[in-house]
């Protein structure tokens, strides 16, 4: 969309008064995506979805103004609801409509931080509940069979279980696996050092199937596959492999074992956790691993656990 269209168009049922007395809404988008960049650390991936979503809202207000819908007053609770509204009709999900009132919501307490507006009109509206999905993961059985797939004969089947052993083993993921470099591999201390979501930094134990993986693909395979840069894991052209690349890959293994449901290189990360929760892991440990900033975000993966936890009370309750 053009965005100079909805920045006229919607001027002062954001802001207020007068155009030329105002600070000019889009330079208002440009300083809060700065704020987030500087002072969340958010992702380009992140700063993006929200520029989106913001530029969707303003271009409805935009075509609300031009139908004399809201008699161009600033933006409140009716517009907003009727926006959200208007989201729901065109069959968004709740998670997406979740996101995009989570961007508003930051967008509006910018403003108001910034002294632009005295009262941020998202104040008492509600974000949509979330549907509770279950994560889908592989049993224990399936990743043993996964993980043996690659040819380790050939240099991309070494970088192959080296970087699928390395994303189950560690419960990465995908854009933390393929954004490994050399220095964040520490063998003599059996750890590497991931970079997360807002560049948030942890370190992640290096198991012995992913070390011996790693090790074999550093020495053998690495080197012949023309790789000059930092990066760990590389494409046949010997630069970084892509996310795109790693989901290619993973899917050509998926088809090999006749694995049908749809897995995907989060889905190894989800197998990591599932696994550790049913082999007596707490949540807490778990959520320092997986890198959570929240232990609510870990605790979706106790649905896993319902057998584990039916055998134990069955062993140790007297009354069972």
């Amino acid at each position: 969309m053009n965005l100079d269209t909805a920045w006229a168009g919607c001027y002062n049922m954001v802001l207020g008064g007068e155009a030329g007395k105002a600070a000019e809404l889009e330079g208002c988008v440009e300083g809060f995506l700065s704020t987030l960049r500087a002072d969340r650390n958010a992702s380009p991936r992140t700063l993006q979805a929200y520029s989106l979503d913001l530029a969707q809202f303003f271009k409805f207000v935009a075509e609300a103004a031009a139908a004399g819908a809201w008699r161009n007053e600033p933006v409140g609770h009716p517009l907003i609801r009727s926006y959200l509204g208007d989201l729901q009709r065109r069959k968004y999900s709740r998670r997406t409509i979740a996101r995009k009132v989570a961007a508003l919501r930051s967008f509006f307490r910018y403003l108001c931080r910034e002294e632009i507006l005295e009262r941020s009109p998202m104040v008492g509206v509600a974000t949509p509940r979330l549907e509770k999905k279950l994560p889908a993961f592989l049993y224990t059985n399936e990743v043993e069979t996964l993980l043996a797939r690659p040819d380790t004969r050939t240099p991309p089947g070494m970088r192959d279980r080296a970087l699928l052993e390395v994303i189950y083993g560690c419960g990465l993921r995908a854009s933390e696996a393929v954004g490994l470099n050399l220095d964040d591999l520490d063998f003599e201390a059996e750890y590497v050092r991931v970079f997360g979501k807002g560049s948030k930094e942890r370190l992640v134990p290096l198991g012995t199937e992913a070390i011996k993986a790693l090790g074999q693909y550093l020495k053998a395979g690495r080197p012949r596959l023309g790789a000059t840069g930092r990066a760990v894991f590389v494409n046949k052209a010997g630069g970084r492999l892509s996310d795109r690349g790693l989901r290619r890959l993973l899917q050509k293994y998926l088809r090999q074992t006749a694995i049908a449901r749809r897995i995907t290189p989060h889905a190894l990360r989800h197998s990591m956790a599932t696994h550790m929760l049913e082999n007596g892991a707490d949540l807490r440990t778990i959520q320092e691993l997986l890198g959570h900033s929240s232990l609510s975000t870990t605790q979706i993966y106790t649905h896993v656990g319902r057998g584990t936890i039916k055998k134990q009370y069955d062993r140790a309750h007297p009354r069972a």
